[in-house]
């Protein structure tokens, strides 16, 4: 006899709470083995091939390619144990035990993100055709009965929405992390008629719903990579007081230094793998700038390794992959690390790990054309290093007006784990070593 086991959408991790369904690897009655990749998935963070635990026959698909499924909610059907299928694998019911992050196979996720009724729903399951058992459509979780205690917003918008019309928020079932109430949720609730007690009864038709900026123009859906880096980002400014300082360098020697270093047979040596070798002798010297915050606790978590991301543009949007253990590599093995990871982020492969972790990140926008920024913070670090352009400008060099290749040094800082002193000690050291890159010789 057959048993039909459900697999769900796991926790691929680092907290993300939906994939993209770029392309099923297997159709409906194809026999599949334990731990075999059954579909290509796309988060917010890299792209990744997801297994079954579950070995035997492929009864049902649950969404379309190009749809975005939620954690937790049903990826396929597979009967194990069928007398003319049996199970590849000689496995049990149980499934393999191997999981992705945060996945088990033989008990429910146990914390699941709500659905949202307003998002495209999956696909009915394209199922056997020949007497296979349909797989039970999944039951739509019971709205959230009002609770006391603070209502579960961040956005003033949200709240300023709700407010303008009359809803109450503590009658919404958020479907954000954590039960968060999305502008969304409030936008479905208006449509549905949903009031506070004494507001003014909803009017026939669709209910006008307040935008700060005009209805016209193209939607683009935050999601994905480019709703990652939203998030991130937003969640930067909300919860760090960062600071700003910045230093015009000359960096001719460390030009020429790379030139010479690249002579000969040797592998190659590329400008931003010299940054980063200057970034962690800085951050040797300066350990506060190495640290994140614990807000929970009230404290600074001063981190014993350096966990070098750097900024990298791709077709898909900006990814900041990590050089592990930066601070253990000289120049060369950095210079292959940050080769390696940025065909990896051009070509779509790197994993989660890869993008994961970083405890300080070199942001290189002078490959953009331009001289200066004030970068963004890459929560829950603490401090970035940008880089302008390298272009000739007139320059005093030993008492004497010169055309020198002069570079502009950002560095933005949280004021929290330390004062200006601090950031400006790195800054100066950062630039003293692209001035005279033997000041590096002391570190060494």
């Amino acid at each position: 006899m057959a048993q039909v086991l459900e697999f769900r959408l796991p926790d691929l991790g680092e907290g993300l709470t939906e994939a993209l369904i770029v392309r099923w690897l297997v159709e409906v009655g194809e026999v599949v083995a334990v731990d075999q990749p059954v579909v290509e998935v796309e988060t917010a963070k890299a792209m990744v091939d997801v297994p079954c635990p579950y070995g035997g026959v492929v009864t049902a698909r649950f969404g379309e390619e190009g749809t975005e499924l939620p954690v937790g909610s049903p990826l396929v059907t597979v009967a194990v144990g069928t007398p003319a299928h049996p199970d590849p694998a000689g496995d049990t019911a149980e499934g393999s035990g191997n999981v992705l992050v945060g996945y088990g196979t033989s008990e429910a996720p146990a914390r699941r993100r709500r659905v949202r009724r307003d998002q495209a729903a999956p696909a009915a399951p394209q199922a056997l055709r020949d007497g296979a058992v349909q797989s039970p459509a999944p039951v739509p979780a019971p709205a959230r009965a009002p609770v006391d205690g603070p209502v579960p917003v961040i956005s003033p918008l949200v709240r300023r929405l709700a407010r303008e019309n009359g809803l109450d928020l503590r009658e919404l079932a958020g479907s954000g992390p954590d039960g968060l109430i999305l502008r969304a949720d409030v936008e479905r609730a208006l449509r549905d008629g949903a009031t506070r007690p004494g507001a003014p009864a909803p009017t026939a038709g669709p209910v006008p719903v307040a935008h700060p900026a005009t209805t016209e123009g193209t939607r683009v859906p935050l999601k994905g990579i480019r709703g990652a880096v939203a998030d991130k980002l937003s969640r930067s400014r909300r919860e760090i007081p960062d600071a700003t300082c910045w230093v015009d360098a000359d960096a001719t020697e460390l030009m020429h230094a790379r030139a010479w270093m690249n002579t000969g047979g040797a592998a190659k040596i590329s400008l931003l793998a010299l940054l980063a070798r200057i970034c962690t002798a800085a951050l040797a010297r300066y350990p506060d700038l190495n640290s994140t915050v614990d807000l929970e606790a009230r404290e600074i978590v001063q981190l014993d390794r350096v966990h070098l991301g750097f900024a990298a543009q791709t077709e898909r949007g900006l990814v900041v992959p990590v050089v592990r253990d930066a601070h253990t590599r000289n120049a060369e093995a950095l210079s292959a690390e940050i080769a390696r990871l940025t065909e990896a982020a051009r070509t779509g492969t790197l994993t989660p790990a890869e993008l994961t972790g970083g405890t300080f990140t070199l942001n290189n926008y002078g490959v953009f054309g331009v001289d200066g920024s004030t970068p963004i913070i890459n929560h829950p670090e603490a401090a970035m290093l940008g880089v302008g352009r390298i272009v000739p400008k007139p320059w005093v060099h030993e008492g004497e007006l010169a055309v020198r290749q002069v570079v502009q040094l950002s560095f933005t800082f949280d004021h929290r784990v330390c004062d200006g002193g601090t950031a400006g000690g790195f800054l100066r050291y950062v630039a003293d070593c692209v001035e005279q890159p033997a000041v590096l010789l002391r570190t060494l």
